[in-house]
Parts: structure tokens; sequence; C-alpha cells
């Protein structure tokens, strides 16, 4: 394929931590070897998330992973952002005039209990209760409390390897954590994963495993170089799961999950959604079946159906 003109580098934004490089360069590579004669020049951009030490409440919590890259986005600092889709605000709290270009291939959904290096194996299930379990994700903290209710979820933050660090030197304030099992792969540390939790009873993260990148709407020279980078059926998932996550009006504070699969096959989507009570309630759950081409009207319907069971009473106990 022939690039389109480019006069200057391409700049593409990302947060500096170790797991956000290593995502980072593996679609620079991609990209550099579909357009070796295009400059792409990493632009490292350091979030309120990554500054803040305290809950992500305090700073708003919707794109505190985000906000700084898109504000150098929208003034041309940067022509593209690289990002974790989980990290991105829903599409109704999305800053205008910023869309998805590309998409890599998904990774694996799971989370994974993390012990300190010095634990002997055990799974959440075996854990003596009182156990302090380390997450920041009101969703996971939902979890827990629904399945595991002899554990105490409390807050933690800081990067993936920052967090392991501490853990081993009894510094992060949990005895345990939870962490994503594509987050550990990307660092090398996947042996870290203690017990790999059940998608269908430990449920992922709404756009968990999918990296995204974006650009500036009105930007078609770099809208044309992305396009053909992106992973179809990856987009085709993320573009059901934002649609369910719209339409609960859910964010990152939201005890929610939307999570699609694929049939190529038979060309046809399914979105298994769920709306988790934080006080370790049962949750509404739901999944809804439609046509692969459809996959925002599928998401749409799936989160129509858990809204109709009563899942506002639930979103109501929330952020």
């Amino acid at each position: 394929m022939t690039a389109p003109t480019m006069t200057r580098p391409v700049r593409l934004g990302t947060r500096p931590s170790p797991m956000a490089m290593e995502q980072t360069g593996r679609f620079a590579t991609a990209f550099r070897a579909r357009y070796p004669d295009v400059t792409l020049d990493i632009v490292k951009i350091t979030s309120e998330g990554d500054r803040h030490n305290g809950p992500l409440a305090q700073i708003g919590g919707k794109g505190a992973f985000t906000r700084r890259a898109d504000e150098q986005l929208l003034d041309g600092r940067v022509d593209a952002t690289i990002a974790c889709a989980k990290d991105l605000p829903s599409p109704h709290d999305r800053i205008p005039g910023i869309c998805v270009g590309a998409v890599l291939p998904r990774e694996d959904v799971r989370d994974v209990l993390v012990l300190p290096a010095s634990h002997a194996p055990a799974t959440l299930a075996e854990l003596p209760p009182g156990t302090r379990v380390g997450t920041s994700a009101p969703r996971r903290a939902a979890l827990l409390a629904a399945l595991y209710p002899m554990l105490v979820p409390v807050p933690i933050r800081g990067n993936a390897d920052t967090r392991l660090a501490a853990l081993d030197a009894d510094t992060l304030g949990a005895d345990v954590m939870i962490a994503a099992l594509s987050g550990l792969r990307r660092l090398g540390l996947a042996d870290r994963a203690a017990q790999i939790l059940d998608p269908s009873v430990w449920l992922p993260a709404t756009g968990a495993g999918i990296v995204v990148i974006e650009h500036r709407s009105d930007d078609h020279t770099t809208q044309r170089l992305l396009a053909p980078l992106s992973h179809t059926a990856t987009h085709t998932l993320l573009d059901a799961e934002r649609a369910a996550l719209a339409c609960l009006h859910g964010s990152c504070l939201t005890a929610a999950s939307a999570y699609a699969t694929l049939d190529e096959a038979a060309d046809a989507i399914t979105m298994h959604a769920a709306v988790l009570d934080p006080a370790g309630g049962t949750p509404i759950r739901t999944a809804r079946t439609g046509p692969g081409d459809q996959p925002e009207s599928v998401g749409r319907q799936a989160a129509e159906q858990l809204l109709a069971a009563g899942a506002t009473r639930l979103l109501g106990t929330q952020p």
C-alpha cells in the first residue's frame, strides 16, 4: 500500500510506563513495517493517573489516564495516542473530536490472583478470612464481595511493575492483589499468576486486553494510515462493548462488565453484560447474540436488557 504523503513525522503519544511502552513498541513495529518511508516518533506523556497516588475518584476518575494525552492530541502536539481500551472514558464521556483509528488484536481478558514472591501457592478460596486483596477496580471489589466475602478489598495504586515490587516488599498495603493476565504477559511476568480466574464467573473488564490507537476526527491523513493496521475482529468486539457501556452510562468507576465474543464462522456476536452490586449482592446479568456486522446494536440491546431487569438500582449505588 502506498502511504499518504507525509512531510513530517507522525507523533504517537503514550504513557511512559513499562507496560505502555511494550504495547507502543508492538504497534510501532507494525507501523514501520507497513510504512517504512514514514517516520514514527514516540512522545511520552505522563498522565494524571500516573502522578496521583490516591483514589482515582479524587481526580475525576473518568479519563485519569488519558486526559493529558487527549489535550496534546486535540491541540496538535501529537497526531495519535495509544492506550488500553479499559482506560478510555465511556463514549458518552469522551471528548468530542477524538475517534478510534486502529486496535491491536485482543489479548487475554482474564484477571489473575498475584501472591507475594515468598507466599505459598494458594487460590482466592484458600486465603484466610480477612486477607487484604489489593485492587482499585470497582468491578473487582464487587466480585470479591459477591464471591469471596471473607476477603477484604483494599485500594492500591501504581503501575503493574511497581505494585508487584511493593507486594513483594510488603509495602503495598495489601497481602495479595488482582491483576490483568495480559498486563503481566506484556511485562514478561505471567509466571506471577497464582490463579487464573474463570471469566464466566470472574467477569472481565469492558475492553479488557484491547489496545486502542486514536486520532483527531478531522485528521484524515492519520486516519488512512491507521485503518489498515486495525484488527477487524477486535474492533468489532470493542464497538459492541463500548456501545453497552455507553447505554449504561458506565465508566471506570462503574462495577460492570461488558464482554463480547465473536463467532466469525456464523458471523454472530454475543454480548455478555452484567451490572454488579458493590455490596456483594446478586449481579444482574444477560447475554445477547446478534449479527456480527451490527456490534453497536447488539451491545445496546444487551445493556437495555440489564436496565429493564433493574440494573438502574445497582448503578445508582455507584459513583
